[in-house]
């Protein structure tokens, strides 16, 4: 692994190609090595997580909305058509509307796994772009899970080396400007295009998918679950443009009317970025984390801790007069985007959407104080919001940055990074209840990592109430079977809603 150092350079500079860094990404993924047996074991995870977050998510209304509007379109020519979750898999659509559909479906719940240093991200969301086009052109490219299993290891590889060096939200740019390239350079990987045609994917990925923060600000809209689908749709559609001889702005990043220059740190700005050496064996996967609870990831320490805390102190928490306040000692992030540094009076707002209420750590850690667990559905019911024990305990709970939690949460030690903090309970008695977390209990280095039988479980708890128990045991028998699937068999990766499940909500009607 080496240091790419990244900086603005002026047009009269004539920055050579093979000193961009989407040059450097898009060699990572032409790269021929190897995926290690362990990174595939983890992909296998991740491909059956997820599943099983989509599986809960199927009537929910940006998924029924999302999915309308991709069966509204027929397959394309140049290949099979991708499936899309909860649909019979003989009933494909275009790729970049599988993308689409099972984008939102796997982002909806805020449920599937998480990485975050200079930057967030979900790299999970790089599977549903890379697999609707495997699935696409599996019998005209003759792909196998092998392929599959490549392109999910290089989408993981460079998301997440962008998001180690390359911070977005500083000024305000959503996160899924990294998922755009990285995508586009999975699907390279996939299809094994050269370097040059990868090159020009991941600057069209990168300049279609800029956007502000504000989709995650105040009053959180719907838009949140669609945002990385909509950056997996576009790099499905720069890849095929870039096939197709197609060019894009260059250089991307490092021009000096490029993303640098007007979108992040200026023209003085640079940037050192993380990228495997060639035949270095792409291992960025295995330093991401899922999720246990549906919540903002900074929450899952939080509600683990929480969950502890019920069971010690049952008689003192259940009651909000014994408590003065409660202060979550954390992370800048933390506190600044999902706790009351945020000054989003809505993360105050029992009448919230579920969205805002995921990104309140304020609400989160007050239910999950109460009630001793979390749950995907029923933490977030209107009736749980506005229980008025709830809403009072709610309001004496606030967060503060401090800053060595702040510096373990950007630490690249996978050792030492933490997101969780310390909580200061102060009774009305005037005595303290005081504890800490730094990981998740499902972390790799929590009190129970997440393990390939923790997975399995995941999906067959959210999958149970909206699949046949048949379908849900032959889907897990073809995921776990990944790298081996031949070319017909990549369709399976896919699941069939039980009778009734799909036709229970109506379908909005719009333009297609």
């Amino acid at each position: 692994m080496h240091q790419h150092r990244v900086r603005t350079h002026r047009s009269d500079e004539n920055l050579a190609r093979e000193g961009q860094l989407a040059w450097k990404l898009a060699e990572v993924a032409t790269d021929p090595v190897e995926v290690d047996a362990d990174v595939t074991e983890m992909i296998v995870n991740r491909v059956i997580d997820n599943a099983a977050v989509a599986a809960a998510s199927l009537v929910r209304g940006p998924i029924v909305s999302a999915r309308g509007q991709a069966l509204s379109h027929p397959v394309s020519i140049g290949g099979e058509g991708a499936t899309v979750f909860g649909v019979d898999s003989a009933r494909r659509t275009s790729p970049e509307w599988a993308a689409w559909a099972n984008g939102v479906a796997v982002r909806e719940l805020d449920y599937h796994d998480t990485f975050l240093a200079a930057e967030y991200s979900h790299p999970g969301d790089n599977i549903p772009p890379i697999l609707a086009v495997a699935q696409h052109l599996a019998s005209v490219r003759g792909l196998t899970g092998r392929d599959v299993v490549r392109g999910i290891a290089t989408g993981y590889e460079v998301q997440i080396d962008l998001v180690k060096g390359i911070s977005l939200h500083k000024h305000k740019i959503d996160h899924v400007a990294h998922l755009g390239p990285s995508a586009a350079a999975g699907i390279g990987t996939l299809l094994g295009l050269d370097t040059e045609t990868i090159f020009q994917a991941i600057g069209q990925g990168l300049h279609t998918t800029t956007a502000t923060r504000q989709s995650r600000k105040g009053e959180i809209s719907t838009w949140k679950a669609h945002a990385p689908a909509f950056a997996g749709k576009m790099a499905v559609e720069a890849v095929d443009r870039a096939m197709r001889g197609q060019t894009s702005p260059v250089p991307i990043y490092e021009g000096e009317d490029g993303v640098i220059a007007w979108l992040l740190d200026g023209p003085d700005g640079s940037y050192e970025v993380p990228v495997p050496d060639a035949g270095e064996a792409k291992r960025a996967i295995l330093d991401s984390y899922t999720k246990e609870h549906s919540a903002e990831y900074q929450a899952q320490a939080w509600i683990d801790l929480a969950r502890r805390l019920h069971e010690a102190y049952p008689l003192i928490l259940d009651d909000p007069d014994r408590i003065e306040s409660i202060v979550l000692h954390t992370s800048h992030h933390t506190h600044y985007v999902i706790g009351s540094g945020a000054n989003d009076p809505q993360k105050y707002d029992p009448s919230a959407s579920r969205e805002t209420l995921d990104h309140s750590i304020p609400y989160i850690f007050t239910v999950a104080l109460q009630d001793g667990s979390w749950h995907h559905v029923d933490s977030y019911t209107p009736e749980r919001a506005n229980r008025p024990d709830t809403v009072a305990l709610w309001n004496k709970v606030t967060t503060r940055e401090d800053e060595e939690w702040t510096r373990r949460y950007h630490s690249l030690d996978i050792s030492e990074k933490a997101f969780g903090g310390r909580v200061v309970i102060t009774l009305a008695d005037g005595g303290e209840i005081v504890d800490e977390i730094a990981v998740a209990d499902a972390h790799p280095l929590g009190a129970r990592p997440f393990a390939r039988a923790d997975y399995v479980q995941k999906f067959r708890t959210l999958a149970g109430p909206v699949l046949e128990p048949a379908e849900i045991e032959r889907f897990l028998s073809v995921a776990e079977r990944l790298p081996d699937l031949a070319p017909h068999e990549l369709g399976g990766l896919t699941f069939v809603a039980a009778p009734g499940v799909l036709t229970s909500v109506e379908t909005p009607k719009g333009l297609f």
